[in-house]
């Protein structure tokens, strides 16, 4: 699954992906694409603080892939 929150601003990035892993199946992976900067700085800390693991962070240039999976319940 892949959410694009390119142009969205922090904390409102953080909390969009939050609500879709909400949605998503335990141990689905999803990608999501942020900004450079605050974006790639602040949502991945603030995921692994609410306990999902990132998988991957990918910069792709423009911006940066990056693969969250949802808690295991």
């Amino acid at each position: 699954m892949k959410l694009d929150l390119r142009g969205t601003p922090c904390p409102i990035n953080f909390v969009r992906t939050k609500m879709k892993l909400e949605q998503m199946a335990a141990g689905e992976l999803l990608e999501v694409w942020l900004d450079a900067g605050e974006p790639i700085e602040q949502v991945p800390d603030s995921l692994k603080m609410a306990g999902y693991s990132i998988e991957q962070i990918t910069d792709n240039q423009d911006f940066f892939i990056l693969q969250v999976r949802n808690q295991v319940a």
